[in-house]
């Protein structure tokens, strides 16, 4: 008996029946889901594909209130820009991991940058700020600052841009509830003591 008979179905068998249509459930289910997770939005460079994941909200927040939401999306920061394959490999690896972190719910309270993006970050925080990085006439001024610009990250010093506080900032408000109406009490149950709160306003 040779490999053929011995792995393959034999003929007059509906084998290829069965074959294609779990293919197509297969195949299917696999559009079905990079839809729902609007997969074709991460090729992009538009800051809100970063928002389709919930807890990235008071981060895109804090961003869309910052100096540079006229002149840098997210991923001029944290992905590569030295070329293209690099940039959409990294973006390919950043954005498995966090689908896998946010898809199982094992996201942690405190999100950190990890080391791999940290240095992106550096490196693209240099890139478009190289005028001020090697201004000698910044030395005048800050001790010790020549020695240290690109012996430490630049948040370091620098941690509130472009993001705030994202734990909590007077110029960026969370998780706003909507504004009381009466067609929204009908949908919702909002507590009396919130109706009179807004009534007052």
């Amino acid at each position: 008996m040779d490999l053929k008979d011995r792995f393959l179905p034999k003929k007059g068998s509906n084998w290829r029946s069965i074959a294609v249509l779990m293919l197509g459930a297969f195949l299917g289910l696999g559009l079905f889901v990079a839809k729902e997770a609007e997969v074709v939005s991460y090729l992009s460079d538009d800051p809100q594909a970063c928002i389709n994941c919930h807890v990235m909200t008071s981060v895109y927040k804090s961003w869309s209130n910052s100096s540079h939401h006229k002149v840098a999306s997210c991923n001029d920061c944290h992905v590569p820009q030295d070329n293209v394959a690099k940039k959409y490999y990294f973006k390919a690896k950043d954005g498995l991991y966090h689908a896998s972190v946010f898809t199982a719910r094992n996201e942690p309270q405190v999100i950190r940058i990890k080391e791999d993006s940290e240095a992106v970050v550096q490196q693209n925080c240099i890139r478009c700020h190289v005028g001020q990085v090697t201004d000698s006439k910044l030395t005048t001024y800050l001790d010790d600052h020549i020695d240290n610009r690109t012996k430490r990250t630049c948040w370091s010093c620098h941690q509130n841009v472009p993001h705030g506080d994202v734990h909590g900032s007077s110029s960026i408000t969370y998780h706003i509830a909507p504004k009381p109406t009466d067609e929204l009490d009908e949908k919702t149950k909002i507590p009396e003591w919130l109706k009179e709160a807004v009534q007052e306003k």
